[in-house]
This record gives structure tokens, C-alpha cells and sequence, in this order.
């Protein structure tokens, strides 16, 4: 093959202590021409200030509507190897654990019909192959079809749930995360595969509130793990960790957001009623402190990064629900916010800017569950509060 095009801009990017996808985009290119033309129009995107791909377009695998995203070269005569560069999204493994045999197994596959360049993993957890060409979809989807592997989720769908590790190797997990990934999946196949959603829908599941997988700002439904028990104190190893260097006033004490623990020097001591079960404590000393009594999760709704009315966070919507196989309380709850969804969401409106368009009252009562005070965002800012009339009880003195 000959020498890798001239690339003095992105060069640039290879300098400093940190590695650089420049530097894997050449290592592909010296054996790939895909990678080889896909280095020289993204140095002409650095030199021109502008992006020279098409996104979106008609393309797929047979009997899917989702897990491949069609991507196009404005200059194809200039860039032909480049000309078609699809994305292809591969369902990823709960947790994320993988043999090196099977990582061997798709880098083979991958290097016979795309571009060597992949993505371990996109922001929705899929495995992302970046290139490759229409004509090489179908035997690609085949080969991967027939080692037990699947696409992920693209468009208007479902997108691939993902997870934490959980109790996979995290001892504070306090529902199994893997589990219910696993079965979200394999309940949600349709609509996974099939898009019919006005916009995409993320689940994301944390095994508690340190939410290590950044559920409560990148997932539609938020899965948290939770529990209903009190804080369980050994007060010996709140010493250890005093003895040790740490300021249990300031870094544990004056740290909780709701201001229910307490230190005089000798004694720990937290109020359960006020305690929201954040975990920061726990996740700080974990050898004095941990979770007791019965196990869940918070289910949580509305996250997205900006698309209309800016970025959201997550908020309550079911404080706490069993995680018991086969979730069943969860699936019944999803499909009935997908049916209000269908019912009333505009083109491109995520679930949570419904909510927030139509009233997390209306919601409430199309879904079917009473309020609580713990669904609360943020201080009401309006000062008058409307009943319907069927609310009213009649000849009430109030």
C-alpha cells in the first residue's frame, strides 16, 4: 500500500502525554484504504473548517430498521474508498465483560469488511464499527448473526440497554444489574430492532446512587439501586479511618446534602428518616458504613443531553419498585409511558421533554401512579394550585 497521506494538521493531535484516535486511524491506515481515505478527508475537514459527511440515508440489513447508521462522503470522487462509511452498532455485553478471544473474533471479522476502526463503546454501550460499505452489510451481519452476536439499537427505537457491573465485582450493588439488562433486552426485541418511537429511548441501569454508568443524566428511564433499611455503623472502623487521616466532619459529615449525620469526635451517628440514601458516605467508608434491609430500585425519568429545551436530569417517578425476576412491575411500567408517548409525543420529543411540555400531573395520571413528594424537581415557582372539580369533596368546609 502506499504512504499514508500528509496530515500536519492532525499530527498536531499526537502531541502531549495522551493517546490519540489520530494515531489509530493511521495504524489502520496502513493496512485498510477505507481507514487510508478516511484520514486524508478528515485533514481536509481540519484545513477547509468543515465536515464533508452525509449523514443518514436508507441503508440496513434485512428485516432490521435500526443498528446501522447510514453515513456518506460529499466527495466521493475525491475520497472513493470512503464513499459509503457506515456505522454499524453491535449489541454489547451487560457490564461490558468480553474474552480476549471474543474481541479476537470481531477485530477478524470487522478487518475483512470494514475499516479496522471501532469504538469500545459508544455513549448508548454498543460496540461501534465505524466504516464499512453497503455491499458488505448483509455478509457482515451475517457472520456476527451466527456467533450469537446482535445489533444494537439506532433511530427511533429503543436504544441497546446498558449497565454497571454491579454485582458482577461491586459489593454496594444493590440489585443485579446484569440481570435486568439482560432481560430489558431480550423483552424489547421489537422495538429495539423495529424503530416506531417519535425519538430515541435509552435505559440505563446503576447498581446504587454512585451511578457509575452516569444513568441519571444519559438515560431516558434511570434504573438506581436503592434499599429500605437503615445505614448499618461500625463505629470501630469510623476510628480506623479517623486514625488514618481522614476528617470525618468535612469530608463526610458536612458532605451529606441532607444533613442528617452527626460526629462529636466518638460517635457517628445518621437520622434514616432523613437520609436519601445518596451512598456517598458508604462509597467513602465503605469498611464502617453499609446499606441494610430490603433491596430495589428508584426509577427515574427524562434525562437527555440538549436537543430542544436544553440538557435534563433524570427525576423520581417511582421511589422505590422490587427488582425481582421477571420484572415484571418494570416492563408493565414501561410500556404504559410508551403509550402516552406514542399518544401525545411530538416528532424528535424524548419522553422527558413530553413531561415537561404536557405536566408531570397529566403523566402521572395516564401511567396510573399516585404522587409523592419525592417526585419533586425542584421548588414549585407558581403560587396557585388547581384541583379538578371531580377532586372536590362535596360540602367539604374547606
Amino acid at each position: 500500500m502506499s504512504e499514508l497521506p500528509k496530515t500536519p494538521l492532525l499530527d498536531e493531535l499526537e502531541k502531549g502525554p495522551w493517546p490519540s484516535f489520530v494515531t489509530e486511524i493511521k495504524k489502520a491506515a496502513k493496512k485498510n484504504l477505507m481507514a487510508k481515505d478516511e484520514l486524508a478527508q478528515l485533514e481536509k475537514s481540519y484545513t477547509d473548517k468543515r465536515g464533508y459527511w452525509k449523514h443518514g440515508g436508507i441503508v440496513g440489513v434485512r428485516g432490521y430498521g435500526a443498528g446501522v447508521i447510514g453515513r456518506y462522503s460529499s466527495l466521493p470522487d475525491q475520497f472513493p474508498n470512503v464513499a459509503n462509511f457506515h456505522t454499524v452498532r453491535i449489541n454489547s455485553i451487560a457490564g461490558f465483560f468480553y474474552t480476549s478471544d471474543a474481541i479476537k473474533m470481531m477485530c477478524d471479522i470487522w478487518d475483512k469488511y470494514g475499516s479496522g476502526l471501532t469504538n469500545f463503546h459508544g455513549s448508548t454501550g454498543d460496540i461501534i464499527l465505524l466504516g464499512t460499505n453497503t455491499e458488505n452489510l448483509e455478509p457482515l451481519f451475517a457472520e456476527f448473526s451466527s456467533r450469537g452476536w446482535d445489533l444494537g439499537g439506532s433511530g427511533s427505537a429503543m436504544r441497546t440497554p446498558s449497565c454497571c457491573v454491579g454485582p458482577a465485582r461491586c459489593e454496594w450493588s444493590n440489585i443485579d444489574t446484569l440481570d435486568i439488562t439482560y432481560s430489558i433486552t431480550q423483552e424489547f426485541q421489537d422495538e429495539l430492532h423495529r424503530p416506531a418511537f417519535p425519538y430515541k429511548f435509552k435505559f440505563k441501569t446503576a447498581g446504587c446512587a454512585v451511578d457509575c454508568i452516569a444513568s441519571i443524566a444519559r438515560a431516558d428511564c434511570s434504573i438506581i439501586g436503592t434499599w429500605k433499611g437503615n445505614i448499618a455503623i461500625d463505629q470501630d472502623a469510623v476510628k480506623w479511618y479517623e486514625k488514618n487521616g481522614m476528617n470525618i466532619q468535612e469530608e463526610i459529615v458536612n458532605r451529606c446534602p441532607t444533613k442528617c449525620m452527626s460526629y462529636d469526635g466518638k460517635t457517628l451517628k445518621i437520622n434514616d428518616e432523613d437520609c436519601s440514601r445518596c451512598m456517598h458516605c458508604i462509597a467513602k467508608m465503605t469498611k464502617a458504613l453499609k446499606p441494610t434491609g430490603e433491596r430495589g430500585a428508584t426509577i427515574l425519568i427524562g434525562s437527555k443531553a440538549p436537543f430542544v429545551i436544553g440538557a435534563t436530569l433524570s427525576w423520581v417517578i417511582i421511589p422505590f419498585m422490587k427488582m425481582e425476576p421477571p420484572y415484571t412491575e418494570l416492563k408493565e411500567f414501561t410500556r404504559k409511558v410508551w403509550e402516552y408517548w406514542d399518544e401525545y409525543g411530538k416528532n424528535r420529543e424524548r419522553i422527558g421533554e413530553l413531561i415537561i411540555r404536557r405536566g408531570m400531573r397529566d403523566f402521572l395520571e395516564y401511567v396510573g401512579i399516585q404522587p409523592d413528594p419525592r417526585m419533586v424537581k425542584e421548588p414549585r415557582r407558581d403560587p396557585f394550585y388547581f384541583w379538578k372539580e371531580e377532586e372536590l369533596v362535596p360540602n367539604s368546609k374547606l
